[in-house]
């Protein structure tokens, strides 16, 4: 189903070449004046140049070939040589009744893609913590955008699970409780209990890395440690696969507080295999060269305006860095799934390594030219002070107790407005907390730093989730009064407006498809969360201005539950592309 603009471009591209000019004038936008107009065309200024005419009159010729338009009300011109487009009642009530009919004019992709979408990237036997909040919500909302429109979409947590931290860690367990069977020469038979609990790994960790910063032999045998794990020492691997056993189960669970999940667990570890051959590949094919007594990949380019290093793929001691596991990570990527397109989601203080890394990948062939590898770096959560947010205390807060700590401000809220079951309004408060922190972050573009305002984002005013929400449960309350009092609310028909607020309503309804197709293709949630902050302030103008459930005109109050059914199928379907959904009250 075509967009209700492509309707109105395909009129006015016709009457510009009616007129003499060119169809691709006729590109028709959002008026940025809507106490004027609804849509807009300037294609006039820019004929007016090519075609040596003012643009007034090229405009004056245009409108004059739209006066029996079908989609078009009015047609006005103004100074210089803008269109003013309004649009008519009746079809505007017709594209309604079919987005009704087909599944909200939602057209999904002709050619779907392979996309992986790498985000998460904690560090296993560490807590998960607000710093890694950006991008969990971010990646999850864009695989969802993805699978909205009918790619293929993978998450990949890609973990932090290997390296010196692991050998930190075996130092540490090792000083503690040397008598373990990890620890004793020729031993192959392990446990398969974990020797530590999560509480326990989260404490061993930070302790392990202050002493390697004060002893430095403490720190040899740390890096030596980490050699042997990947050389295969057959009882640090077995340390290992309790590290990952006992974090990940802890990670699942936290992100499914945050209703993120991945289909694919895999970590730098998953990528240490295709290294040597990698490495070997690059040599023979001079694809890779020596300076300095390390193997780099030349990617600066001669369009460059600052400074692109080459891209390090092992350091002179023989080591791998991070951009070697990412290349290996996309060998791997590439004889699995051969994505059309990988997206990172991660902090936007790595953009200069990923610009390494991509060149790189393109460089070599690691990828063919047709993938795209796309960036999507994500600023700052910050405090009320604008610096990274913290505890009360100064330290860097888990992501748990961030969330408990919304929960709970949503319940005291929940809880003084009206009396509800204690548990109500804690399942209640789960839902319209998570709002909250999603909606908080996702209406900032990805790019920009935020303040992280509780206050502000537990509001029930104002563009917040729990604004969002509220607007929902509003929808609900009333149509099932309606259903109570014998209403059916299967497809009602929608009329023509009749005022401006319910024309307005509609307007912002017609743009769903636009915004979601628009929003995939440039991987911005925040336009989703724009969208529907607009359209919930245009439903609740509506509800003010219009008696919905005491309108005595049978076929006029059927339009109207039509219409609410209409915004709240667009709003629940948004919510869940951006990862919350609503309660049945409030």
């Amino acid at each position: 189903m075509k967009k209700i603009r492509e309707y109105m471009e395909e009129e006015i591209q016709q009457a510009f070449l009616e007129a003499g000019y060119e169809a691709e004038y006729g590109k028709v936008t959002l008026s940025n004046r809507p106490d004027l107009c609804e849509y807009q065309c300037n294609g006039a200024m820019a004929g007016a140049k090519a075609f040596r005419k003012a643009p007034i009159k090229i405009a004056q010729e245009v409108a004059e070939r739209l006066k029996d338009s079908r989609w078009l009300k009015e047609v006005s011109v103004a100074p210089p040589g803008f269109l003013n487009l309004t649009l008519k009642e009746e079809s505007l009530a017709e594209y309604l009744g079919r987005m009704q009919r087909e599944d909200l004019g939602l057209t999904q992709v002709e050619e779907p893609q392979t996309i992986l979408v790498d985000y998460g990237g904690p560090n296993v036997a560490k807590p998960l913590h607000v710093g890694h909040l950006r991008s969990a919500i971010i990646g999850e909302s864009v695989k969802r955008m993805g699978r909205k429109m009918g790619h293929r979409v993978l998450g990949d947590i890609h973990l932090g699970d290997w390296g010196y931290q692991m050998g930190l860690i075996i130092t540490e367990l090792k000083q503690r409780q040397p008598q373990l069977p990890y620890f004793q020469e020729g031993a192959d038979d392990f446990p398969e209990e974990a020797p530590f609990t999560i509480g326990e790994l989260e404490e061993i960790y930070p302790t392990a890395s202050q002493k390697a910063k004060a002893d430095e032999a403490y720190r040899e045998e740390a890096l030596e440690a980490t050699k042997q794990l990947q050389y295969g020492h057959k009882g640090y691997l077995a340390i290992w696969r309790h590290i990952m056993k006992v974090s990940t189960a802890d990670l699942k669970k936290n992100y499914d507080r945050l209703k993120v999940s991945f289909d694919l667990w895999r970590g730098e570890s998953d990528a240490q295999k295709d290294i040597p051959d990698m490495i070997s590949w690059l040599k023979k094919e001079g694809l890779a060269h020596m300076d300095q007594g390390a193997l780099v990949i030349d990617v600066a380019e001669a369009t460059d305006t600052k400074e692109v290093p080459p891209c390090m793929i092992q350091k002179s001691d023989g080591a791998s860095l991070y951009g070697t596991t990412d290349l290996a990570t996309l060998i791997q990527r590439e004889r699995e799934f051969q994505p059309d397109q990988v997206v990172y989601v991660v902090d936007k203080r790595q953009e200069l390594h990923f610009v390494q890394v991509f060149r790189a990948a393109k460089k070599t062939g690691i990828v063919g030219e047709d993938t795209k590898l796309s960036f999507l770096g994500f600023g700052t959560m910050n405090g009320k002070d604008g610096k990274p947010f913290k505890t009360r205390e100064g330290g860097v807060m888990r992501l748990e107790y961030l969330i408990q700590e919304i929960t709970d401000n949503m319940y005291e809220k929940i809880s003084a407005n009206r009396t509800v079951s204690e548990e109500e309004g804690r399942e209640t408060a789960k839902l319209v907390g998570l709002a909250a922190i999603k909606y908080g972050d996702l209406s900032n573009q990805a790019s920009k730093d935020y303040i992280f305002d509780v206050d502000r984002f537990t509001s029930f005013e104002g563009n917040t989730g729990p604004y969002i929400l509220y607007t929902i449960v509003r929808i609900k309350s009333i149509l099932a009064r309606y259903e109570e009092d014998g209403g059916n609310l299967d497809q009602p028909v929608i009329l023509p407006p009749a005022g401006d607020s319910e024309k307005e309503l509609m307007l912002q309804a017609a743009r769903y498809s636009e915004v979601m197709e628009g929003a995939t293709q440039e991987l911005a949630p925040h336009k989703i969360c724009a969208y529907i902050f607009e359209l919930s302030n245009s439903f609740n103008r509506f509800y003010h201005d219009t008696r919905i459930l005491g309108e005595e005109d049978a076929a006029k109050k059927e339009s109207y539950i039509g219409l609410l059914c209409l915004t709240r199928q667009i709003l629940e379907e948004c919510i869940d592309v951006l990862g919350f959904e609503a309660p049945e009250r409030m």
